[in-house]
């Protein structure tokens, strides 16, 4: 079976003048070469396209791949992490991880979580802010939490997103306007612990292999699970495998939220305790990091005994299982 590849390198990013924040998104050569290597071990033909622009031409000169495994991110827009299975789907080419709608609409935070609430699924009270002229219009009790809507690896958080008061939301919320050029998304903030879930397959055969508990060092910036924490952790966060009954709370509702939205093969969802010791949903990633021994999902999947190359046969199969029971 020939898979295809697709992924968007920082490297080549970062060549076109783009800079580091601007690409924290985007994949490390150590990820590529991981996932080819365990694709092979695994028996499977591989062919690495590259991104959206690669894929098109390749595309138009005729190749075609039995199943796609995608990881890109894209570049701009609310849509970017739909753009390159949008563009199989034209092509009937099968592909991993979720489809177009999904992808475009939780990759706005905001949008997800209206969703998430009327799916009965615990998650902070929140705003989103798409102008200047609407910070004075947010009716919240402080204290608050604010982020771009629509950014991943902890972008835009910072010691600073935990606001206290209303001066300290005006100021965070014009500068991120200004910034990340997006809406932001103010919320309730949660006091508890902050647990990452991760979930591999699809509806009814999803399954947690494993619940990480994310503790912030006396090294790591205050405030959260910000992107310096998150692109240098090392002595900056400890994880945790957690299995008390607060984190098996909170993997009962990353499965219902995951099974709710319509993920699909593999992804992470993050939840954070409230007052009351309530999980609540803070957002997912149904196209998570899979960068062995840096992201999230393969820490927590090794932590939990289960080795890089079983995390890629599993979304393997369920994509299989996907495309075997549509055909």
């Amino acid at each position: 079976m020939k898979i295809g590849m697709t992924y968007d390198l920082r490297d080549d990013y970062l060549a076109e003048g783009y800079g580091e924040e601007e690409t924290a998104e985007f994949d490390h050569p150590v990820t590529i070469e991981a996932i080819e290597s365990a694709l092979r071990e695994l028996g499977y033909e591989t062919d690495r396209v590259g991104h959206i622009r690669a894929l098109t031409a390749r595309l138009v000169k005729g190749d075609r791949w039995d199943l796609v495994f995608n990881i890109a991110e894209g570049l701009k827009g609310f849509g970017r992490e739909a753009q390159v299975p949008a563009l199989l789907e034209a092509y009937d080419i099968p592909y991993t991880f979720s489809d177009p709608l999904l992808l475009a609409l939780t990759l706005h935070k905001g949008l997800t979580k209206r969703v998430i609430r009327d799916l009965g699924i615990p998650t902070p009270a929140f705003a989103v802010i798409e102008s200047a002229d609407q910070i004075a219009a947010v009716d919240l009790p402080y204290p608050l939490f604010a982020k771009p809507v629509a950014e991943g690896t902890g972008k835009g958080v910072t010691a600073a997103s935990q606001i206290a008061d209303r001066a300290e939301l005006e100021r965070v919320c014009l500068l991120l306007l200004e910034t990340f050029r997006q809406p932001v998304l103010v919320e309730t903030y949660l006091p508890g612990r902050e647990f990452t879930v991760g979930i591999i397959g699809t509806g009814d055969t999803a399954f947690a292999p494993g619940v990480l508990e994310v503790h912030l060092t006396e090294k790591a910036e205050k405030g959260g699970y910000s992107y310096l924490n998150k692109e240098d952790w090392h002595g900056r966060i400890e994880y945790r495998l957690a299995t008390d009954a607060m984190a098996k709370e909170a993997e009962a509702i990353a499965l219902a939220a995951w099974r709710g939205l319509g993920c699909r093969d593999g992804g992470r969802i993050d939840l954070r305790a409230d007052a009351a010791g309530i999980p609540n949903f803070i957002e997912v990633n149904p196209l998570a990091g899979i960068r062995p021994d840096h992201s999230d999902l393969p820490i927590l999947c090794a932590l939990a005994g289960m080795p890089y190359r079983e995390l890629i046969d599993r979304i393997m199969r369920s994509a299989l299982q996907r495309v075997q029971g549509l055909s």
